[in-house]
């Protein structure tokens, strides 16, 4: 009898790791990267506007939002973010990495029609040729090593 309860004993722990490891591998595996470049779609993050020739950002708010400002002083970026990041900015800054900084979220009218073609023209071609049946164009591919947005 005693052994019997042992063994339902040992029997529970063991199935209760078990479950605990496989719901541990499922979350691991859900954070699967997948890379999304700018032009591409679904795209959201920093923007750089440089030296190219783009034309001026349309922003949404007039002035750059800072959640927490630092003792250093860091030129404001442009962001590209979902609808109800920008009115929300304390709880999503930390996913862009932005909240010591001056950010300014582009519209995302300017950014489908006027930076997103050039940068792709720029930059990598359309996307839509690069998707043109899985076929690429040797002068558009790089050389591996572009930044993974999350």
């Amino acid at each position: 009898m005693q052994r019997s309860i042992l063994f339902s004993i040992l029997l529970k722990r063991v199935l209760i790791s078990a479950f605990l490891l496989c719901t541990a591998n499922i979350s691991t595996a859900a954070d699967v990267g997948v890379s999304i470049s700018i032009g591409q779609p679904g795209f959201y993050g920093h923007i750089e506007i440089g030296d190219y020739p783009y034309p001026q950002p349309r922003v949404i708010y007039k002035k750059p939002i800072v959640v927490h400002r630092h003792v250093d002083v860091y030129e404001p970026v442009y962001l590209r973010v979902p609808p109800g990041h920008a009115k929300n900015w304390p709880r999503y800054c930390s996913h862009y990495h932005a909240c010591s900084q001056p950010v300014y979220f582009v519209q995302d009218s300017w950014y489908q029609h006027e930076y997103a073609p050039i940068y792709r023209e720029r930059h990598h071609g359309s996307y839509d040729d690069r998707q043109n049946n899985g076929r690429h164009h040797e002068q558009h591919r790089g050389n591996g090593k572009g930044k993974r947005h999350d």
